[in-house]
């Protein structure tokens, strides 16, 4: 096609219109092959490890996505309500995506079942009570109940701490499939007290107790000052589903009156999974 003729006399090409400007989604070059789905994913994971509340800084290095990207997603996240904003310019999880993951039936339906055998077990012993699931490599809080307890522990519900490292943990690592304890092996050990297994074949040994014995005691392994009882849930097809656990202070020098309360909530929970 042409416009018209030149000064020469030859035919001048037709002026070719410009080009809309192509948006590239923020983020793109930086992290290629990326989706944005995904990245909005590694925003909301980074608040799973310890850190309910993070900066726009804190989560960009966690995630190592571009600034503008975190930026762009945190605006769309919190516009949903996925995240909230505080007043200190940090964000957290927002009562949206709460309520959501309330509806898994999964962990509803074992929080629901187990929930007044948890009581009984608070009831009991006056210390704090978890109810905590495999999740991965992590173990997950499902719940956690106290009055007046003795002794101060960092868990909190939805919380995921490294298997190796606390009773429960350990309960669910000595049922879990043999790949997940490699995958934590290969991993390697975080000490995160005194008392924490750091050796692999330390671990081994007693995972292979926990399973003879049908308990767990543990004393300072995740948090100092702290020791538990727990022991396994199982379901309908009597796999291990969960495990209850019950937190006291180190300095109790007894733990074994423990493990028969602690295994019969358990039970409980076992029976009216399985009934």
């Amino acid at each position: 096609m042409f416009a018209g003729l030149a000064d020469d006399g030859r035919p001048s090409p037709r002026p070719v219109p410009p080009q809309p400007r192509r948006h590239a989604i923020a983020g793109n070059a930086a992290e290629p092959g990326r989706t944005v789905l995904s990245r909005a994913f590694a925003v909301l994971d980074s608040f799973l490890s310890g850190r309910p509340e993070q900066t726009h800084g804190e989560i960009t290095r966690a995630t190592g996505l571009a600034p503008a990207t975190v930026h762009r997603l945190l605006a769309e996240l919190t516009g949903w309500g996925a995240l909230e904003r505080t007043g200190r310019g940090r964000y957290r999880i927002g009562l949206r995506l709460w309520q959501l993951g309330a509806q898994a039936p999964g962990g509803r339906e074992l929080r629901d079942v187990a929930l007044p055998y948890l009581q009984d077990l608070l009831q009991v012993t006056h210390e704090v009570v978890h109810l905590v699931v495999l999740d991965g490599d992590r173990a997950l809080y499902l719940e956690k109940l106290e009055a007046h307890p003795d002794v101060v522990v960092t868990s909190r519900v939805g919380l995921r701490l490294p298997l190796h490292a606390a009773g429960p943990g350990k309960v669910l690592l000595a049922h879990a499939p043999p790949d997940c304890l490699e995958k934590i092996l290969a991993g390697g050990l975080e000490r995160r007290a005194s008392g924490t297994i750091t050796d692999p074949a330390r671990l081994r040994q007693v995972l292979a107790e926990i399973r003879l014995q049908g308990f767990c005691i543990s004393r300072n392994e995740m948090t100092e000052g702290a020791s538990s009882v727990a022991a396994p849930v199982r379901g309908p097809a009597d796999q291990v589903v969960a495990a209850i656990s019950v937190v006291v202070p180190s300095s109790t020098p007894n733990l074994s009156p423990l493990v028969p309360v602690v295994r019969m909530a358990a039970l409980g929970v076992t029976r009216a999974l399985q009934g």
